[in-house]
């Protein structure tokens, strides 16, 4: 018996997320099927990172134990040959059989897509969210500044959520301007239910005007979802990165 780990690519559109769902199509599940259906063993992957549905990802990373004597590293040949056009293997290799990818010190990047322009762009209609009204950029990135550090989320968390803690680090926030997008990239320890998109909506409020700048700061404190703005619109969401930090596995 070997653990695998794959680096997963998807464009999330057509799935109801990572997370298997009954009679839903998900990540997960394709990831299931295909694997099982070329090792001939019932096969169930453990993903790093569990992306809503219409979320995509250029590196998500999952797990699976196999007796298949297919090499670790020759699984992202075989999937790619059954897998849908929308999702790939990007990497696949060996790990140790204790390894699981939720259980690990690790920092995610994201990234949230702005299309800023007076018309949409069709091209870019599945992977940005956008909007015509003018956004400022430096007023955006004077906000999401409060929010670095290691904070209580609770104002930028799904009231759905089953965190047992609301408390997350943020490494970094950067919101940047490139040509008509602009691009909200944030890397963390950890994120709660929908995290990003309430930070993405509530700093596009910022660049509106609706809200100044410091405000973030006393969003953030109030602990309340309704204080923050709005949850940002899947479709611009791109988990862009995972590292795992060497800090050990539980």
């Amino acid at each position: 018996m070997k653990r695998v780990m794959l680096t997963v690519a998807y464009d999330g559109t057509a799935y109801c997320g990572w997370q298997v769902q009954p009679g839903k199509e998900t990540i997960e599940g394709v990831l299931n099927r295909c694997i099982s259906e070329l090792t001939g063993e019932t096969v169930e992957v453990i993903g790093a990172s569990r992306t809503d549905s219409g979320v995509h990802a250029l590196g998500n990373i999952a797990v699976f134990d196999t007796d298949s004597s297919i090499p670790a590293e020759k699984f992202s040949y075989a999937l790619n040959q059954r897998l849908p056009e929308d999702i790939r293997i990007q990497d696949a290799g060996e790990v140790d059989s204790t390894f699981h990818p939720r259980h690990c010190e690790s920092r995610k990047t994201y990234e949230y897509r702005i299309y800023n322009a007076p018309f949409p762009l069709p091209v870019k209609r599945l992977y940005s969210h956008f909007t015509y009204v003018p956004l400022d950029v430096e007023r955006m990135s004077q906000g999401a500044a409060f929010l670095v550090g290691k904070h209580d989320f609770k104002s930028f968390c799904s009231v759905d959520t089953q965190a047992q803690t609301t408390v997350r680090q943020i490494d970094s926030i950067e919101v940047r301007r490139q040509d008509q997008e602009i691009v909200i990239r944030v890397a963390g320890r950890g994120f709660l239910y929908n995290m990003v998109r309430i930070i993405a909506g509530t700093l596009m409020e910022v660049g509106r005007g609706q809200i100044p700048p410091e405000r973030v700061k006393d969003i953030l404190e109030a602990c309340d979802r309704q204080a923050a703005g709005p949850t940002a619109p899947a479709c611009g969401l791109t988990l862009v990165g995972y590292e795992f930090l060497g800090g050990g596995c539980e």
